[in-house]
């Protein structure tokens, strides 16, 4: 069973995942690495597209041992078996805004990653599939140091996941525009 970092693109799962991986001295598994190696990746406009089915089995007989498993696509392509904790980390989408920009992302990817964290999709199908083995964790404002020590806690000693409601602030805003087209 392995821990497992999730969440939206920007939200600092690799950066998370490298820090914890030393402390724990445990190997990384990224999926979306695991994808591009086994040619997974589709180009559909100005996306990747991933066969999810192909992915879960190659993940399957890839990742046994215990590992730490760093990917937005982590709650659909693990199974339960695979995961005993798994931690989704969430970020301001207005923060997340200038994080795409500075990657490049198009408008529209903005607004679908960044409404997929105000809807908290990936958190959401996370605690379907997994249940109590997850916890969300906002990282918006704190450090990477903050963060680390927050996942390690949660990862030795369980706890309390944090509620996260984007779409409450967002609404607040009167930015729903902003982010979705409706």
């Amino acid at each position: 069973m392995s821990i497992v970092i999730t969440g939206n693109p920007g939200v600092g799962k690799h950066t998370i995942g490298n820090k914890i991986s030393k402390i724990l001295e445990l190997p990384l598994s990224d999926i979306n690495n695991i994808a591009k190696e086994e040619g997974l990746f589709e180009k559909n406009q100005d996306t990747n597209d991933v066969d999810i089915t192909k992915l879960k089995k190659i993940i399957k007989k890839k990742i046994s041992n215990l590992n730490l498993i760093v990917g937005h696509l982590a709650p659909y392509v693990l199974s339960k078996e695979q995961v005993k904790i798994m931690i989704v980390l969430r970020r301001n989408p207005y923060d997340l805004i200038s994080i795409y920009k500075k990657r490049k992302y198009n408008d529209e990817k903005i607004k679908d990653n960044a409404g997929s964290e105000i809807l908290g999709i990936i958190a959401h199908d996370s605690i379907n599939e997994f249940g109590v083995k997850v916890f969300q964790v906002d990282v918006t404002a704190k450090s990477v140091e903050q963060v680390t020590q927050k996942v390690l806690k949660l990862i030795n000693q369980g706890g309390i996941s944090e509620e996260v409601d984007w779409l409450e602030l967002v609404t607040k805003q009167n930015d729903l525009e902003k982010f979705f087209a409706y």
